[in-house]
Formats: structure tokens, sequence, C-alpha cells
């Protein structure tokens, strides 16, 4: 004898109200992060965009109001903007190519078994462990033109008592540039030596084998490996090295005569120290597009040359 089952409710069409905070509930937990960024991201962001249009300063308040495109056009005429842009690109490129070509170095060094390898790492990687205005007070020391290392040049017959290395026309530069490599050379090496790490040491024997020598090991084998580790390395350090403030502004406040001053320097200077934060801002601007755009073409370029191999 079969028994017959008791038919099943029909289901409704209109979604019950539990299914409903159901479906919301990752919404639930995002919003939080979501209002975070709005405020404190894409707010300044465009608030940024707004001033750049507009006539701010606090100096002079009777002629704040609508600018258009005017903070724009007055860059053109503007020789510290171009100074301090030509700066910029000089600074970008002699970092961050330097600090590639040590930290390679180095990683190479740091990656092969020898006693001490594990201290050795430790102080190669100390410096990038150290905060930014740790940093620039070490080398301020460093600096000092009493007890630093200009006393001890001097001592040799190297330039003068009592003159700092920031402070001449000639080694200005090259004493930051010194300074900021100290510090960005552990993360190249960092990088590339993780990527060092996963390379079989089989290939290597396998290439000696060959006949393969260093160089072609390296050409064939090490690089293959670490170019993409490489791409981003550099392209971060690229714009850290662009919107670097703190270190430049600590050792030489963008001197002597503006010859260390850095686009983003010249916006903190003119937004901070002028009040002027609409022409602030419109820096801001031309800084984030010329950022945006060496990011897209550098990228495009990497991208186009993986592709052909």
């Amino acid at each position: 004898m079969s028994v017959i089952a008791p038919p099943r409710p029909a289901r409704s069409k209109h979604p019950s109200r539990h299914a409903k905070l159901r479906r919301y509930y990752p919404y639930f937990l995002i919003a939080p992060a979501a209002v975070l960024t709005l405020v404190f991201l894409v707010y300044p962001v465009g608030s940024v965009f707004y001033y750049s249009l507009q006539h701010s300063n606090v100096t002079q308040p009777w002629n704040d109001g609508f600018a258009g495109l005017e903070n724009f056009v007055a860059m053109g005429s503007d020789p510290l903007f171009w100074r301090s842009l030509t700066f910029t690109v000089q600074w970008v490129a002699v970092e961050v190519g330097l600090q590639f070509v040590f930290g390679l170095a180095l990683a190479l060094l740091i990656n092969k078994t020898f006693i001490g390898r594990g201290l050795a790492r430790s102080l190669v990687f100390s410096p990038w462990a150290v905060s930014g205005i740790l940093t620039t007070t070490i080398w301020i020391l460093i600096y000092n033109p009493s007890t630093g290392i200009g006393r001890y040049f001097a001592d040799i017959g190297i330039g003068e008592y009592g003159v700092s290395l920031l402070s001449g026309s000639g080694t200005t530069f090259w004493a930051v540039v010194l300074a900021e490599m100290w510090k960005g050379i552990p993360f190249f090496a960092i990088l590339i030596l993780a990527d060092l790490q996963s390379v079989s040491l089989e290939l290597y024997e396998s290439a000696e084998v060959d006949g393969a020598g260093t160089v072609r090991k390296f050409l064939s084998i090490t690089w293959p490996h670490i170019r993409q580790a490489v791409i981003i390395a550099t392209l971060l350090r690229a714009v850290w090295e662009f919107n670097n403030v703190d270190l430049l502004y600590t050792l030489t406040g963008g001197g002597p005569a503006s010859s260390t001053t850095t686009l983003p320097l010249y916006v903190a200077q003119t937004a901070i120290h002028d009040r002027d934060f609409g022409y602030g801002s419109a820096l801001t601007v031309v800084a984030f597009m010329i950022l945006t755009f060496f990011s897209l073409v550098y990228l495009r370029i990497t991208k186009s040359k993986e592709d052909e191999k």
C-alpha cells in the first residue's frame, strides 16, 4: 500500500526578509571600508581638482574665486615650475638607475652561500626598516661640517673645514643622492633576492655543463626569472622618488638656490608656506597627470617587450 506524500507548500515568489538580509550582507561588511575610502581618498583627490580651478590664497582673500585654467596657464611662465620639473626628472632617473644597479649587485651577492650570509642579509636590509625622519637625521650628522665626513675629507686635502657637503653647488646633488640610495638600494635587493631564491640550481648546473659562462647564465637564466620583479620595483621606486619630499626638505630645504627642489617639494612650498592653495593644487594635478602618463607608458612598453618574447 503506497503512502501519498502531502503536497509541498508553494514557494513564495517574493524572497523572505532573511534572504534579503543575506543577499546584502557582503555589502554591509565592505561598507565601512568604502566609506573610509571615500572620505580619505576620493574626497581629497576631488578637492585638489576643484581647488586647481580656483583662486584660493589665504594671504589674498579678495582675489579668491573661480579661475578656470589660469593656474595652469601661469605654469608656462613660472621658471621655478620648469626648474623643479627638470630636477625631478634628473632626480628620478639617477636615483632609480643607481638603486637598481647596486640593488641587483647586492641581491646576486647575498644569494650566494657563504659564512655569515644571514648577518650580511640583515645588514643589507636594515636601512629599509629605518623611518624617513631618522634617515635624514643620520645623514645630517654625517654631513655635519664640524663632526661629520666633511671634516675627514678636509684632513686629507679634499674640501675645506667648516663647509658642509650640502651647501656647495657641486656637491649638494650627489650628497642627497647618496643619502637616498642608502635607503632605496635594499628595496631592490629584497625583491630581486626573493625571485633569485626561486630559481632552480639545476638550471645553472645544466648551463655549466653546456659551457655557459657567468654572463650567459645571467642573461639566459637569472634575468628572465627576475624581470617581472625588476619592472615592478622600478615602477614603484620611480613613483616614490618622484614624490620624495621628506629627505630633500630636511637635508637641503630645496636649496641652495632651489637647485634641489622637486615638483612635489615645490607644491609643498607653494601650498603650505605661501598659502596659495589654488596654484599648489594645480601643480599637484600636473604632477598626478605626469605620474599617470609615465606609469601607463612604462607598463605598456614592458608588456610589449614581454609579448614579443
